[in-house]
Order: C-alpha cells, then sequence, then structure tokens
C-alpha cells in the first residue's frame, strides 16, 4: 500500500493533482480543499490511501493521516465507497463530519450527495461509537483565478464529479455568481456552491 507521497505538483485540479516522485506523474484524486492548497511548482506531502479494483489502481491524497484515516473508516459501512467517502470529506472537514455522525445528525449527513436519510442513519449505526473528534487542520487556501467562464465551468464539473445533476450544479452556480458577481476564486465558488446545495 501507497501510504504517503511527496514530491513537486506538477497540475493541479478541482479534485485531483499530478504528483511526479521519482520521475513519475502520480494522479491523485483529493478533495477540492486539498487541491487549493497545493501549487503546480510546490512540493506537495500527502498522506494517501490506494484503493484496489479489478481494473483500476486509484490513489487517494489527503492533508494528514488523521483525514486519510477517516476516509478509509467510513468506507466500512456497507454502501460507501471511495467516491462517495471522498465527497463526504469534500463537504464537510474532517473534524465537522465526525460530529455529524457522532452527534447523530441527519441533516448534516443528508447534504452530502448519495446520502438519504437511510444510508445517513446506517452510517451513524455504525460508527458513531468509533469516530473520535480529533484536531484536524483545515484547507483554507484559495486556488488561483482562472478565466472568465473557465473558473465557472469548472466549479459545474466538480459539482456532477461529487454526485450533483449537471441541472443542480449549473443552477447552484448561477446563484452562486449572483450573489458573488466578481469572484473568479474557483474554490471560493465551489465552498459556496456546495452550502448552497446543502440548502
Amino acid at each position: 500500500m501507497i501510504a504517503s507521497l511527496r514530491g513537486t505538483t506538477l497540475t493541479t485540479g478541482l479534485d485531483h493533482l499530478v504528483v511526479e516522485v521519482g520521475g513519475v506523474g502520480m494522479l491523485v484524486h483529493t478533495t477540492p480543499a486539498v487541491a487549493a492548497a497545493n501549487r503546480p511548482g510546490q512540493e506537495a506531502t500527502l498522506a494517501t490511501s490506494l484503493v484496489v479494483r479489478e481494473e483500476s489502481l486509484t490513489l487517494y491524497g489527503f492533508s494528514d493521516s488523521s483525514e486519510r484515516d477517516l476516509f478509509e473508516q467510513v468506507q466500512t459501512v456497507s454502501g460507501v465507497g471511495p467516491r462517495l467517502a471522498l465527497a463526504m470529506l469534500s463537504v464537510h472537514d474532517p473534524d465537522a463530519l465526525r460530529a455529524a455522525i457522532g452527534d447523530g445528525d441527519l441533516v448534516a449527513l443528508t447534504k452530502i450527495p448519495g446520502i438519504g436519510k437511510k444510508s445517513a442513519e446506517r452510517i451513524v449505526l455504525e460508527l458513531r461509537d468509533k469516530v473520535g473528534v480529533a484536531a484536524g487542520t483545515g484547507g483554507s487556501s484559495t486556488a488561483p483565478a482562472a478565466p472568465a467562464d473557465q473558473h465557472l465551468q469548472q466549479v459545474s464539473e466538480a459539482l456532477v464529479g461529487l454526485g450533483w445533476s449537471a441541472k443542480q450544479a449549473d443552477d447552484a452556480v448561477e446563484r452562486v455568481t449572483a450573489a458573488e458577481p466578481a469572484s473568479t476564486d474557483v474554490s471560493q465558488l465551489l465552498r459556496l456552491a456546495l452550502r448552497e446545495l446543502g440548502r
């Protein structure tokens, strides 16, 4: 298993990085906060989880081992795979997710695309006594500005990738840009759109 990765960030997307390690570019799927905290040309150090499937090897990267451990822990619940686990950490930071599970906060959990009331109840039932609220590090960095319409397209694509329909994503982006017409910061717009969709 690949437990951590350190190397130069070659490229960043809304939900992934390519990190060069020993001359090999490794595609690492991340939360928008982790992706925004890394810049091309800078060194990245990530705690990682390798998901092995018959047809693929997929690497997921996190800011620290605590976040990675939570990613792996939520997958012990039936019906929660790596994509849904990553969506959970994209909508809520690790401490907020632990608190939602520990407190049985179904409203917070059902804000995550792909989790309905029954799934949220199952997550709480199976993990409530296992997740402790640990001090985490939130990714509060901002991403570099993108050209005019491209940043809106990136936000829509990220929302669709997290499980919302294209129409829901476009509507949320429209509402956010109406409220913040001058903003071109992709990570900020994504956070606002996630908040909008969580209402």
